[in-house]
This record gives C-alpha cells, structure tokens and sequence, in this order.
C-alpha cells in the first residue's frame, strides 16, 4: 500500500520534463508570433517614409522651375528647351534599375513641366492667356501615363503641377491681374520699371475681393492636396506635393513682391 520514494522520483520526472517542454513550445510560438508584427510595424514605417519622400520630392521640383528655369529660359530659351532630353534621359535611366524605377517615374513627369515651361516662359510669356492651354500640351502623355504602372508616378505629378498652375492663373484672372503681368514682362529687364507694376497689382491683391479669392482657391489646394495623402498610392501623394507645392511659390512670389 505504501508507494516507493524511488518510483515516485521516476513519475515525476517525466511530468516535469513534459512541463518544460510545454513551456518551451508556448515560448517559441510567442516569438514566432512576434516576428510577423514587428516586420509589418517594419514596412508600415519603411512605406510611410517612402511616401513622403515623394511628397517633398514633388514639392521641391514645383519649386525647380522658380529658381533655375525662369532665369535660364529668359537668356537662353533653346538651352532650357534641350535640357528637356537631359531630364528624360536621366528618367530612362533611372527607371532602368528596380531599386529607382519609381523616381526615373517622377523624373519622367518633372521632364513634362519642364518641357512645357520651357514653351511658354521661353517665347509665350508675354501673353498670360496661353499660360495654362501651353503648360497643358503634355496633358495626353500624363492621361496615358496614369493608366500604365511604369509611368504612374510622373503622370500624376504633372497633373498635380497643372492643376495648381492653372488655380493660380484662375486667381490672376479673378483678380484682373492679366495687365499687370503683361506689362511686368515687357519691362522685366528693369527693375525701376518693374516695381510700380508690382506696387499697383499688390493693391489688388490686398483688397477685399482679392483676398477672400486668395483664401478661397488656397483652401482648395489644400483640401484637394491633404485628400490625395489619404490614399496609399504613391502617386497620389506625388500629385499632393505637387498641389500644395503651388501654394508655396505663390506664397514666395507674394513675399517678393512685398518686400521688393
């Protein structure tokens, strides 16, 4: 009836193998279960990032333009126009290896604007009427471009860039500042002569009416461009950049122009 010290040890000895090889397992599957987190916490952080890297990417080639384009396509429109197979070449080039082929896509968009830029500001620029019909000749190849996968990117940023130039033209056309840009392009050379120009368009631009214009069409931009970041396409988010990237350079050409 008495049981013996020595079986006793023997039964429990498998019991606590068998426990601890329990709690081996339950540890294991833990970790295992760990893993798939962390790496989708992991991609979440590395596609968040990647989007706004586009994003400022787009902004700041809105802003190209500005500060290299104008003056080089004042002096010497040709050369500004043939930097156009500069930029799709660098675009081709790009998109020829995997780790860039998104960026040759928005390099291949920016070459778009550039193209068309070089256009009008080159031998246009005196009739603000023909801005936005010029900036939109490229508008088939955009059309095309977010339909494909290679080219979706760069399709959307120059869709964003339009959209935000011709806004910005709807105002100067709200505003009656159509004459006023004419004749600062006649006389752009002179500074003397430029700005009472610039005084005399300003006091439009900071009455009631065109104020409230002002606020109105940059709203939009801003609705359009924070509703494009909710989307996880990249593309999007390059068109998001591009739009609010429109807001930026008014907001310089108006400092300027305050100031100057």
């Amino acid at each position: 009836m008495f049981l013996n010290p020595d079986k006793v040890e023997l039964q429990e000895r498998p019991l606590e193998r068998s426990t601890s090889t329990v709690q081996a397992i339950s540890l294991t599957e833990n970790v295992s279960s760990a893993f798939p987190q962390i790496s989708q916490y992991l991609l979440a952080i590395a596609s968040l990032v990647q989007h706004w890297q586009f994003w400022f990417a787009s902004l700041f080639l809105v802003s190209v333009p500005v500060f290299f384009e104008a003056p080089l396509v004042r002096y010497a429109p040709w050369l500004s126009l043939i930097c156009t197979v500069g930029w799709l070449a660098i675009a081709k080039h790009l998109e020829e290896e995997t780790n860039t082929k998104l960026w040759g896509s928005l390099i291949w968009g920016f070459s778009l604007t550039w193209l068309c830029g070089s256009l009008y500001w080159g031998w246009l620029r005196w009739e603000p009427a023909f801005h936005v019909p010029v900036e939109s000749l490229a508008l088939p190849w955009a059309i095309w471009a977010i339909r494909s996968d290679s080219h979706r990117i760069g399709g959307w940023f120059y869709i964003g860039s339009l959209l935000g130039t011709a806004i910005t033209d709807f105002y100067f056309y709200i505003a009656q500042l159509f004459p006023y840009w004419k004749g600062l392009m006649q006389v752009e050379a002179n500074i003397n002569l430029a700005q009472p120009i610039l005084k005399s368009a300003l006091t439009l631009v900071e009455t009631p009416w065109g104020m409230t214009w002002a606020c109105v069409l940059a709203a939009l931009l801003l609705i359009v461009g924070n509703k494009a970041m909710r989307s996880p396409n990249l593309g999007y988010w390059s068109f998001s950049g591009a739009v609010l990237g429109t807001i930026f350079v008014d907001l310089l050409f108006f400092c300027v122009a305050t100031l100057g």
